[in-house]
């Protein structure tokens, strides 16, 4: 059974603010990334190629940074398609959430960090309706994220 996350109005409205984000994958990607490094240094530690990495500048010319934002946006980009079918959703975010806890073993509240800076940009670049429709997407997205945490041990 496919049961829905969201409704399907809440679906489209998020859907419509996130395709505005996506089309800039890259750009906004780096940006979230940088202020996460900038404003809570303490997430650079999981990215060993970034440590060395003190001026926002310097990460946004970074490769491996622009990699990373983009690879970020992807996955949630693939999760905002599959808002609709709650199997299809887990059928990303549960692998996603498992490789994190048990290979790269990233603290979960960096999720929650990272998510909270993409709904600062939206509003930012496309005022608080964008973020406020985008929100319960990022709160599905952290509790299962959560969940899956707590399933490996967490």
């Amino acid at each position: 059974s496919s049961t829905m996350l969201l409704s399907e109005a809440e679906v489209q409205s998020a859907r419509g603010a996130w395709e505005k984000m996506y089309v800039d994958a890259e750009d906004n990607g780096t940006t979230v990334l940088v202020r996460m490094f900038t404003e809570h240094p303490d997430t650079k530690c999981y990215f060993t190629h970034f440590k060395g990495m003190d001026s926002a500048e310097e990460m946004k010319q970074s490769n491996q940074v622009r990699g990373h934002g983009k690879k970020v946006f992807s996955a949630i980009n693939d999760i905002v398609q599959h808002l609709d079918n709650s199997e299809a959703f887990l059928g990303i975010v549960t692998p996603l959430g498992k490789k994190h806890a048990t290979q790269l073993k990233i603290d979960p509240k960096n999720f929650r960090i990272i998510c909270d800076i993409i709904l600062e940009l939206m509003e930012e670049k496309f005022g608080g309706d964008s973020k406020a429709s985008f929100e319960k997407v990022t709160n599905e997205i952290c509790t299962h994220l959560n969940n899956i945490y707590k399933e490996e041990g967490w």
